[in-house]
């Protein structure tokens, strides 16, 4: 879908005019809801930069992903601050504690404890891990500008390693959409893979 939207525009100026400022809004709005495969479009988006643009264009979008990604974390922190702070809580406090799992939830504040910040930079990583510890940060009233200093590396964390995915996948095949299915069959690989594992411990353990 992207290369065919990105191979009827006329230029490459024009192609880069339209997909990072989409790519930007759609990576931030992944951020604040869960709408949108971020993972998937920045692997995606990487495989048609690498085959269509210079190299250079790989680093644009690695900012402009990495920089939607810290925007979308600090909007939905600063809406669940406001829900934490008020007697009577807020939609996005809500909508933050439905999306995390209590068990979850449990970890995240012992991890927090335990390594402060740095844990920020793993629950980017790990699938469904950025909510629960966005909220144990919440919960613990952490100052936004602290959750800012550490959320920084995790989005530049993340953003590398789904545009890794994305280059991988695409060098591998001549063809755009080929390294487009390479890249998003690679990152449901790497966001499914620790939810199966769980889910067979928990069978196992059962």
């Amino acid at each position: 879908m992207i290369e065919e939207v990105l191979r009827q525009l006329p230029t490459e100026s024009t192609q880069q005019a339209v997909a990072y400022p989409s790519l930007f809004l759609l990576v931030a709005l992944g951020s604040l809801v869960p709408v949108v495969p971020t993972g998937v479009l920045v692997s995606s988006v990487a495989v048609v930069t690498l085959h269509q643009t210079s190299p250079f264009a790989l680093l644009i979008v690695f900012a402009v992903a990495s920089g939607a990604a810290f925007l979308g974390d600090i909007c939905l922190y600063w809406l669940g601050k406001r829900g934490v702070a008020s007697s009577h809580g807020s939609k996005w406090l809500e909508a933050i504690t439905s999306r995390a799992a209590p068990e979850r939830l449990a970890q995240a504040q012992e991890k927090l404890d335990e390594h402060g910040t740095v844990v920020l930079v793993l629950s980017r990583l790990v699938p469904a891990g950025r909510i629960p510890v966005m909220l144990a940060c919440l919960l613990g009233r952490m100052p936004l500008r602290q959750f800012a200093r550490g959320d920084v590396p995790a989005c530049l964390a993340w953003a590398a390693t789904y545009q890794l995915i994305g280059i991988l996948g695409g060098s591998l095949f001549h063809e755009p959409w080929e390294g487009v299915l390479a890249a998003v069959a690679l990152t449901l690989l790497v966001s499914g893979t620790p939810a199966l594992w769980r889910r067979l411990r928990a069978c196992v353990a059962g």
